[in-house]
């Protein structure tokens, strides 16, 4: 893809091919959750949300076919082609919005900002962005997503005020590896990472409880082309092999109530320092949604 500037640059929507702009409070309120809804993500863990039409999604897969192929960017925090093997293979990266303008968009969806915002504390707050991933799972041969909690890939930032956003890109199933959610797991303490890049699928069962191992049964979501998955940064979840003649492919956004800092002294992400102690703002990290400004 042709590399004219640092998208993250640009702290609003380019186009309005992806995100729509809400002009009147009606429209806010038709993104809103409802009091059920919350009170659903927090006994359970998540929320699913419809997000894209059929014709944004299909925007979206004709720049991630052009994004897998484009390794060489210097703006990527990171590019795996494969963390697998041969036979189980998983396209990831990290910092797609810095480079297509269209999934620079999505990262200001009011559809899931919005929810975000509600969730993030008792009173509506302000959201910040923290960094993007795609995940591709070829036909036939697309590898596992280990079963995680995600919040243990991010303790270098502090307090724990996060949120994931997963974009379903082509409609999910048993069958091509459809993402996976253990109801009320976002009530467990934080445990250690089993399997840094995923492909183990049963390392999770070493560092859980016996209390733990009782409560642990996955549900498939089955998440539709456009819909998505909001869900707690300590829900565990994962994803198993896509064995069909199909792709699976999904986005995500991950987010961050304003106030997070760093507790880390390196590079908080690739190519970005934030001091110790210090809050994420600014070119990498920002506001994405401000319930003060909304109708």
């Amino acid at each position: 893809m042709s590399e004219t500037q640092d998208l993250s640059k640009i702290h609003q929507p380019i186009n309005n091919l992806i995100t729509p702009t809400l002009t009147s409070n009606e429209e806010y309120q038709k993104v809103k959750l409802s009091t059920e809804q919350i009170n659903f993500f927090h006994e359970n863990g998540y929320v699913k949300l419809p997000v894209l039409t059929t014709a944004q999604v299909d925007l979206l897969l004709a720049d991630l076919l052009k994004l897998t192929k484009d390794e060489e960017s210097e703006l990527w925090y990171e590019f795996h082609a494969n963390e697998g093997d041969s036979e189980n293979i998983l396209f990831h990266s990290l910092g797609a919005w810095r480079i297509s303008p269209l999934f620079h968009d999505l990262i200001w969806h009011p559809a899931f900002t919005v929810p975000c915002s509600q969730l993030l504390g008792d009173s509506p707050k302000k959201v910040r962005f923290w960094h993007d991933q795609l995940f591709c799972k070829p036909p036939s041969k697309g590898g596992n997503v280990a079963w995680h909690q995600d919040y243990s890939y991010w303790t270098r930032t502090k307090p724990m005020a996060h949120l994931t956003v997963h974009v379903a890109l082509d409609d999910q199933t048993e069958d091509n590896g459809c993402l996976l959610l253990v109801p009320g797991s976002h009530k467990w303490p934080l445990l250690p990472i089993t399997s840094l890049h995923f492909t183990d699928m049963d390392s999770i069962q070493t560092v859980l409880t016996d209390e733990q191992k009782k409560y642990f049964n996955p549900i498939s979501l089955h998440l539709k082309r456009g819909e998505a998955c909001l869900f707690h940064p300590l829900m565990v979840h994962g994803s198993y092999s896509n064995r069909s003649d199909g792709p699976r492919r999904s986005t995500v956004v991950n987010v961050f109530a304003d106030g997070v800092f760093a507790d880390f002294d390196g590079e908080i992400l690739k190519g970005v320092k934030v001091e110790k102690g210090h809050k994420l703002e600014g070119q990498f990290f920002p506001v994405i949604f401000d319930p003060e400004k909304a109708f």
